[in-house]
């Protein structure tokens, strides 16, 4: 692989400036819950905890399952949105693509209508306890909606090396774009990637959950295990972190998102804007599938595109769709550990 990466970015290098100090997280810190239009993750509620700092509005939200370690670059990409704020932008709109999650195909017109005009669109597989056929049908059904839109699937990992190599025979008949993470880990991602190259399928394989879940990011693309990467700000630690990444890796990336409330999604539009180049259409628009958000006007896609701009968080939807006590309280022990955890590491040297 030419430009293949050498070097492994420091824990230590997010962030290197000075963290607010738990009590200031905690005087600002409001925890919602919020609605969500159909089944995404196997949840139906969305919670997600807002901070407020001297550089805006930040958003920390790591799925409920992740543990303190894996939430610490969370912490930390919400901290620099906050008491930092974003790097210059280099374009002013970002293409976004529609998100299909595990829906029946009767279903898949209905919410493809609430994305408007896109060029792209991204479709779950693997889900549990649904059939390939299954899945095939809602893969032909974004088809007759969107005969010219780029096409991509997403398993999550969710497939074994047989399973998908059956899987994407039928679906490369679709047209994809590519597969993000059909496989779980990077050796099985080079193994079906030489695979999909021996038997002649046209099908680019994504990384993910191999990039982000992985303690050297950059392994993937040393391996020579993807053909493009997706990447994240808040898993891999902030916008500013996530471009060290993307400029040592040497293979082109999709920004994308984790169902964030556009407070989470506005870095997510800050790092999108920050590539030098942007090949793919981005999976920023997740904001469709919340039934809610917390800020007046939410960052949602016009004729395929997201337009970079500000928000805040609005104090009356904070308090409608503020968490219960319970809740709230879970959230805030969990960033108060993993706040620790930050300072601990010595990642405010």
């Amino acid at each position: 692989m030419n430009g293949a990466p050498t070097e492994t970015p420091r824990p230590g290098s997010l962030p290197s400036w000075p963290l607010p100090s738990w009590d200031e997280l905690q005087l600002s810190a409001r925890v919602v819950a919020l609605p969500l239009r159909t089944r995404f993750r196997g949840i139906v509620v969305r919670e997600a905890l807002l901070l407020h700092g001297v550089a805006g509005w930040a958003e920390f939200s790591p799925f409920v399952e992740y543990d303190d370690a894996e939430a610490v670059p969370w912490l930390a990409a919400a901290l620099e949105a906050g008491w930092r704020g974003f790097p210059a932008p280099v374009r002013q709109q970002v293409p976004v693509n529609a998100t299909v999650p595990a829906l029946p195909a009767d279903q898949v017109a209905e919410l493809l209508a609430a994305y408007g005009e896109v060029s792209a669109v991204k479709v779950k597989v693997a889900e549990p306890g649904q059939s390939l056929a299954e899945e095939l049908d809602r893969l032909r059904a974004v088809r007759r909606v969107l005969p010219d839109a780029a096409l991509r699937v997403d398993a999550n990992a969710g497939w074994s090396h047989h399973e998908a190599l059956v899987a994407l025979r039928q679906m490369a008949d679709c047209g994809l774009e590519y597969a993000e993470q059909p496989v779980a880990g990077i050796d099985g991602l080079a193994r079906l990637r030489e695979a999909l190259h021996a038997e002649g399928l046209p099908v680019p394989i994504a990384a993910d959950e191999s990039v982000r879940k992985e303690s050297d990011p950059l392994a993937v693309a040393r391996a020579g295990a993807a053909d493009l990467l997706v990447i994240k700000a808040a898993p891999l630690g902030g916008v500013r972190r996530a471009l060290e990444i993307v400029a040592q890796a040497g293979l082109p990336v999709v920004v994308s998102s984790a169902l964030d409330t556009s407070v989470g999604l506005r870095a997510g539009l800050a790092l999108a804007a920050a590539l030098p180049e942007l090949r793919y259409a981005c999976g920023l628009g997740t904001g469709t599938l919340l039934a809610a958000d917390v800020v007046q006007q939410p960052l949602q896609m016009e004729r395929g595109v997201l337009t970079l701009r500000e928000v805040a968080a609005d104090p009356g939807l904070l308090e409608r769709y503020q968490a219960d006590a319970g809740r709230r309280d879970w959230w805030l022990e969990r960033l108060r550990r993993v706040h620790a955890l930050l300072v601990d590491q010595g990642l405010n040297d």
